[in-house]
């Protein structure tokens, strides 16, 4: 009995836990909401100050310009109606100057236009470009405004589920314009192709998006096609690298693909001069598909092996190495293996500083990684154009991001046609 009125006692003594969690979310609220709205007053006054100075600027520029009654003929004009500009940290209010030309006319009139504030900025950069990121990364429709509220407060204008609708019908026009690029001052030195399958809830088939990424003569790493294709086949590769061809662009030195068979044929048709790399990351997972898990660790070493040796002559050892030892017991595996084996060391005869880049299409899988987890939140695309819209706009967003070439001197070189002797010219080898 005694214990009974202490545990009640001492229940009565404590305190409400929800009372206390509301205090404290309060307080932290106001406490943000005060942080907020001074970041947004400096920033203002700052953004302010900075087209001021530009007007400034744009005045004194032509000071020197007269009207007839020789006063000068650009000033001051007062401002722009107030605009909010939604950026990060939430609205931040902008007045804009304009100026006034005494010599109006319709042929010769300088009017002065911020390149901070255009006219028609009514988010920030960052912010553009989050809103397609969260999109992609794998943010709903539906709780889409909601997680911007968090970014930029619950007030913001602009940021409700049609926003999406009406990105992607923007997307889909900015792909359709650029796949029908003039590609006639293009050149690329390698290019990496890869077919990406996705879910499509429209359909019944699985969408595959044929994509190929190219390498600059100064190590630039660009999108150069996204297609719609049809299981990697060669019909629908020969397509897409005629339709290449035809805007003018030249071959490549060097293609880096997996086996697709696909691509190596319609590419020998179009581009029959470009050389053939084997991917080793799909080259490892195949052969590795061939093995019981016991051995796989192993044989993932024997592997790495291969294609980190420093020369062609240790890589062929090891590969010697591999087939000795698995060849009895699992043929299919080693089959995989050899059968490639030609386009697997291809690297060797191109700069040793580009090996690490020419050994797999990472660039393109790991852009891509992004779409397929797109596709998984929303359980597939709506439709294949959307589908092809949303990869095109992932890529635009990521190319800003992919790292360059090492050594893009030596991609001259490449073009040149001179030869490399397991990465080293034959100078330095002399030398």
């Amino acid at each position: 009995m005694m214990i009974k009125s202490l545990s009640i006692r001492r229940l009565e003594d404590t305190p409400p836990m929800k009372t206390n969690n509301v205090h404290k979310e309060e307080k932290y609220n106001s406490t943000r909401d005060a942080l907020t709205e001074v970041l947004q007053n400096g920033a203002a006054k700052m953004l302010a100050t900075v087209i001021e100075a530009e007007v400034d600027a744009f005045c004194e520029q032509y000071k020197f310009l007269r009207d007839d009654a020789d006063r000068r003929r650009i000033v001051r004009n007062g401002y722009l109606p107030e605009r909010k500009i939604l950026t990060g940290i939430g609205e931040v209010a902008v007045n804009v100057p304009r100026t006034r030309d005494r010599l109006h006319s319709a042929e010769d009139n300088i009017v002065f236009t911020s390149s901070i504030i255009p006219s028609y900025l009514r988010k920030s950069g960052s912010l553009e470009a989050a809103i397609p990121w969260l999109y992609l990364r794998g943010i709903s429709t539906g709780d889409f405004q909601s997680a911007l509220a968090a970014l930029v407060g619950e007030d913001a204008p602009g940021l409700s589920s049609s926003t999406i609708a009406r990105l992607k019908g923007v997307w889909s026009k900015e792909h359709r314009a650029w796949q029908s690029r003039s590609l006639a001052d293009k050149r690329y030195v390698y290019f990496w192709a890869d077919g990406i399958h996705m879910n499509v809830r429209m359909d019944k088939q699985k969408l595959c998006l044929l994509v190929i990424i190219g390498a600059t003569a100064d190590g630039t790493k660009e999108i150069v096609a996204i297609e719609d294709g049809f299981r990697e086949s060669t019909q629908s590769w020969r397509e897409l690298l005629l339709n290449l061809k035809h805007r003018g662009l030249p071959a490549a030195e060097l293609a880096v693909a997996d086996g697709a068979m696909g691509f190596w044929r319609a590419l020998s048709e179009v581009y029959s001069t470009t050389r053939e790399a084997r991917c080793w990351v799909h080259k490892t997972a195949n052969v590795l598909n061939r093995l019981p898990k016991s051995v796989q660790k192993k044989a993932k070493s024997h592997l790495v092996e291969i294609y980190t040796a420093e020369t062609r002559r240790q890589a062929e050892n090891a590969f010697r190495f591999f087939i000795n030892v698995y060849e009895q017991k699992y043929p299919k595996a080693v089959e995989i293996l050899t059968k490639d084996k030609e386009e697997l060391l291809a690297f060797y005869d191109f700069p040793a500083e580009h090996w690490i880049h020419l050994r797999s299409t990472n660039p393109i899988e790991s852009t891509f990684a992004t779409v397929r987890l797109r596709t998984a939140k929303t359980r597939g695309c709506l439709s294949r154009e959307t589908a092809l819209a949303m990869a095109y706009r992932l890529c635009v967003e990521a190319q800003k991001k992919w790292r360059r070439l090492n050594a893009p001197h030596l991609l001259q070189l490449v073009e040149k046609g001179i030869k490399f002797t397991d990465g080293i010219t034959p100078d330095r080898i002399a030398a």
